[in-house]
């Protein structure tokens, strides 16, 4: 199993890989991203894979920050409360892209036509 979170301070890719009992890997495009979520995390650079940035994080660790950070939303539009540029344009890339799934076109009462994507 994997899963995107996408906070709007950062973004990763967490996953099992069963690289030692009870811990995640939890995965980063950008420097900074695992250390701004879980402070203390032993973060390896890793050049040649798909995520650049790597941390094992314990199963709990990640499933208690990542409740305290649905806790403390506080905003109306996700989007509008990505601060940084570049992940502002990353979100609005994906928000269009996982629009063409939807059955009817956001801001729309039509059905689509044909292939969803």
């Amino acid at each position: 199993m994997t899963m995107w979170i996408c906070l709007n301070s950062a973004f990763f890719s967490i996953v099992d890989t069963n690289i030692a009992g009870d811990k995640l890997l939890v995965r980063a495009r950008r420097k900074g991203d695992i250390e701004r979520v879980f402070p203390g995390a032993k973060v390896t650079r890793t050049p040649g894979r798909d995520y650049l940035y790597r941390a094992p994080v314990s199963r709990e660790d990640v499933a208690l920050t990542i409740a305290d950070q649905v806790r403390g939303i506080c905003y109306e539009n996700f989007k509008n409360s990505v601060r940084d540029d570049k992940l502002h344009t990353a979100y609005s890339g994906f928000w269009h892209i996982m629009s063409r799934v939807q059955e009817i076109p956001p801001y729309s009462t039509t059905r689509r036509t044909g292939s969803l994507l």
